[in-house]
């Protein structure tokens, strides 16, 4: 017994891992490229998160961060990333943030004048930026 392969008469789009179906030129996208889309997502999940503790910790130690300090931890939390980091230690000019570098979120900042006598404990890894 064989099955006529032209059965089909009509295709629908489907985005995949939506499980919605879009007729043809109705796409949630429609004018968005996947690399354009795909970018944005990229540059999403690359932006630096501070975790509410952290927020705290930089508004009540006074912690203030321009954009070039601002560069500088991103880029530490790069080259942390390439090397394996996982919960580490980043010291930058008088503070220092530990932060999580999977989720590139900084989970608590720490001034200068609390640096001194101050044990990190659970962090496998520090860089100086």
């Amino acid at each position: 017994m064989s099955y006529p392969l032209n059965r089909i008469q009509h295709t629908v789009p489907v985005q995949p891992g939506s499980g919605k179906i879009h007729p043809p030129g109705k796409s949630p996208a429609a004018g968005s490229s996947f690399k354009s889309v795909f970018d944005e997502k990229l540059r999403e999940s690359a932006q630096i998160k501070f975790s509410a503790h952290a927020q705290e910790r930089l508004r009540s130690r006074n912690i203030s961060l321009d954009q070039t300090s601002f560069n500088r931890l991103e880029q530490g939390m790069q080259q942390l990333m390439q090397k394996g980091g996982r919960e580490s230690l980043i010291l930058l000019d008088q503070s220092a943030f530990l932060v999580n570098v999977q989720n590139r979120t900084v989970i608590t900042a720490i001034g200068n004048e609390s640096l001194k006598n101050n044990v990190f404990t659970n962090i496998d890894s520090a860089i100086i930026v």
